[in-house]
């Protein structure tokens, strides 16, 4: 034979491939082999073929091939049996080269959850330099002192010092909340050299560290497939690696607060953990699913959905593939599949019902986000910017990404399914109707109808009869309750005549009183303020019924002409009841046309405990004075109108909004009328800072709370006076001080 002839009957391995080897701990009752390919996919092989592909070193012809696995093996190989392996089971997979030498077009499977767009920050060799000095955090007794400080750490912050206060200050002061959001995402990086220093610390050799998409949200990761050379105990420690530097950032960022006293970066501690309970979750491909996968010896679960399930019927079950794992590890992967493909069978099935609500509600809470991000931008707050961005995108990607999950699965099942009807024209027939029934499905889920794509409103409790009834009917309104009268009495002195609109006088209103316990229903050890006068704004709830969630919600556009602005906002939340939430919401515009001599604007907040357990009282009162030199035109007083419009159904939103998002919305609506402004050619002003009043006791103050009780519309008042010119327009505001009291 001519060296020609011979190099050509010489099969080749193609590049890149590494043989890891028999996968220690196995499942199966016959362990399989590991080789990984150029491009980073791992396949398991029997081990026959393994010891074929072991024998493809680049000189061996078939014969010497066969003599090699013959004697490995045991058993009488000969070369036409090398060259039908060859052939028909290793070249298919990418790890020969091809008959004329050229490198093979390999397929890489793709996951229906995996990662995407994946772009290498660090090469294997950089890798294993840089995660060399972390794996000295694996020895035993560092991570016995660090897993007991975390244990410290995560009972004082969630069950001691709590997080409502770091809550409060990253609201308040967007640079921290920026602060809190970048290292949590550093940490995540951070998570993956975990990964890579536990598989170093077991002696085996990271690969490639980078980022890519996982449907439309960032994500790191680290190729540790080198890790399958280790025992269960290695793969494992390689598995929980990432968990342990999250708890490493928790304890670290802990000492920080610790040293530096700011409650914003115990959010911090909070984002690990619920970043480890998240990634525990054996649902899918995080980090939970690979623990269970490497306690089981099984390296892909999902691939054994499909024969465990034909395993479970009763004439394929002699037959099944599940039959060659060992039986503990059948056991658990059965019990896996059975947990596991109904919940993602519920969840595809509640993603697709709900899918519309999900849109509208998205869609409400970005343009929320968008106005507040514009009146940030307006006013120069580059930090508090960026957070109504980075809440944008966080609104906006997990729904683009269920859109696009639900698209990838309906294409990749209809491929499947066509691709199994080849040659069978009447299974292709079948496809064909279940794939019309599909889409007829999605249309009756999906097509618009009154309410179908209306935002989530408080109170809903988002079960699945809920999102069924939604898709199958369309919701009714529910009527607003209706109020019982109730008889009130005034004292007059006798022989004198009733006042009249015109001719006001003071009165004696008799309180009614609880027939129940003969006590009146004013509990308060003061008055009540006094009903607001011409141009005033007062939100006024009292609440004292255990358990009741009250709201009074007050808006009031008012123009001044007569030189005079004493006007009144008031917002008075007070409760004396047990497990309650009261809220009340003033907010109040005036337009000062002309001269204005007197300017003494009132904006008072107060929320009062009386004898209050468990409660929740808040109260906030925004006012706004422009003093304008003259009427506007009828484009801009339109403007205004739409603006005002706009404010009508945030007095119906406030129910689901935290106290935080009221305080956004509003300012927004303030940087809007301003702007309105602006473009009539008023200069632009500073706006009044709103005034917030809460009390609380067992209770955080930032709530989202149960369904709307009580609303005020929006109302307009006009003052009566007379017009005159003069002053450049300005802002004016009477801030007042908070009165709370319990």
């Amino acid at each position: 034979m001519t060296a020609p002839a011979r190099d050509a009957a010489v099969p080749h391995r193609a590049r890149g491939v590494e043989l890891v080897g028999e996968l220690r701990g196995s499942g199966y009752r016959r362990p399989p082999a590991l080789v990984r390919r150029a491009d980073g996919q791992v396949l398991q092989l029997t081990p026959l073929l393994y010891r074929v592909l072991e024998a493809v070193d680049g000189h061996a012809d078939h014969a010497e091939i066969a003599a090699r696995v013959g004697r490995a093996a045991g058993r009488s190989v000969t070369p036409d049996d090398v060259r039908v392996l060859l052939t028909t089971k290793l070249m298919p997979l990418g790890v020969l080269r091809l008959p004329d030498g050229a490198e093979p077009e390999r397929r890489a499977a793709v996951p229906l959850l995996g990662l995407r767009l994946r772009r290498v920050v660090t090469e294997p060799a950089v890798t294993r330099r840089i995660t060399a000095p972390f794996a000295r955090l694996f020895h035993p007794a560092v991570v016995a002192v660090v897993l007991a400080a975390f244990v410290v750490v995560a009972y004082r912050v969630l069950f001691e010092r709590g997080l409502a206060g770091a809550t409060r200050q990253a609201f308040h002061e967007p640079g921290l909340l920026l602060l809190v959001f970048a290292v949590t995402v550093l940490s995540a990086g951070w998570h993956e050299f975990g990964h890579a220093a536990a598989a170093r610390y077991g002696g085996a050799t990271p690969g490639a560290m980078g980022f890519g998409l996982y449907l439309l949200w960032p994500a790191f990761y680290t190729d540790v497939t080198d890790s399958y050379r280790l025992g269960r105990a290695g793969r494992l420690r390689t598995d929980l690696g990432g968990l342990y530097f999250n708890a490493l950032v928790a304890v670290g960022w802990y000492g920080v607060w610790w040293l530096s006293g700011w409650d914003a970066l115990l959010l911090v501690v909070a984002a690990q953990i619920g970043q480890m309970a998240h990634q525990l979750a054996p649902v899918v491909r995080y980090d939970g699913y690979h623990v269970l996968a490497d306690l089981t010896g099984v390296p892909d679960l999902f691939r054994h959905i499909k024969p465990t399930l034909l395993g479970l019927l009763p004439l394929r079950r002699h037959r099944a593939a599940a039959g060659v794992l060992k039986p503990w590890a059948r056991a658990v992967v059965t019990t896996w599949v059975l947990v596991v493909v109904p919940l993602l069978l519920f969840a595809t099935a509640l993603m697709v019902l709900a899918f519309p609500r999900v849109v509208a509600t998205a869609w409400q809470g970005v343009g929320a986000r968008w106005g507040s991000a514009s009146a940030a931008l307006a006013g120069g707050d580059v930090a508090l910017l960026l957070v109504h961005v980075l809440g944008i995108a966080a609104i906006a990607l997990p729904v683009l990404g269920i859109g696009l999950l639900l698209a990838r699965l309906v294409r990749r099942v209809c491929v499947r399914a066509w691709r199994a009807g080849e040659g069978r024209p009447g299974r292709r027939a079948l496809v064909v109707l279940c794939g019309l029934a599909v889409v007829a499905g999605l249309l009756w889920a999906w097509w618009p109808r009154p309410d179908r794509y209306r935002p989530i409103e408080p109170g809903e409790r988002g079960t699945v009869t809920e999102a069924v009834r939604d898709v199958a009917e369309q919701p009714r309104p529910t009527p607003a309750p209706v109020a019982s009268p109730v008889p009130a009495r005034t004292a007059w002195p006798a022989g004198k005549p009733l006042p009249t609109k015109d001719e006001p006088l003071l009165a004696t209103v008799l309180v009614p009183v609880d027939e129940a316990s003969g006590a009146p229903t004013l509990v308060f050890p003061f008055d009540l303020p006094a009903p607001p006068g011409a141009g005033d704004n007062q939100a006024l709830v009292v609440n004292t019924t255990d358990g009741a969630v009250r709201y009074q919600v007050s808006f009031a556009l008012v123009w001044e002409t007569d030189g005079v602005v004493d006007n009144r906002n008031e917002a008075w939340a007070l409760a004396s009841c047990r497990g309650c939430t009261t809220v009340a919401v003033a907010f109040q515009v005036v337009f000062v046309i002309g001269q204005a001599d007197v300017v003494v604007p009132e904006n008072i907040a107060v929320a009062v405990n009386q004898a209050c357990v468990e409660c929740v009282t808040f109260a906030l009162a925004a006012q706004l004075v422009v003093t304008l030199p003259e009427d506007l035109s009828p484009q801009a007083k339109a403007e205004l109108e739409r603006v005002w419009a706009g404010l009508s159904r945030l007095a119906r939103d406030i129910p689901g909004m935290t106290a935080q998002q009221v305080q956004e919305a509003l300012e927004n609506a303030k940087a809007q009328l301003l702007d309105v402004l602006r473009r009539e050619g008023v200069p632009p002003s500073r706006s009044t800072t709103p005034v917030v009043a809460t009390t609380s006791t067992a209770a955080p103050p930032v709530v989202t709370p149960p369904p709307l009780t009580t609303t005020t519309p929006p109302t307009t008042t006009e003052a009566p006076g007379s017009t005159t010119t003069t002053p450049p327009p300005s802002t004016e505001s009477t801030p007042a001080s908070p009165t709370p009291s319990s």
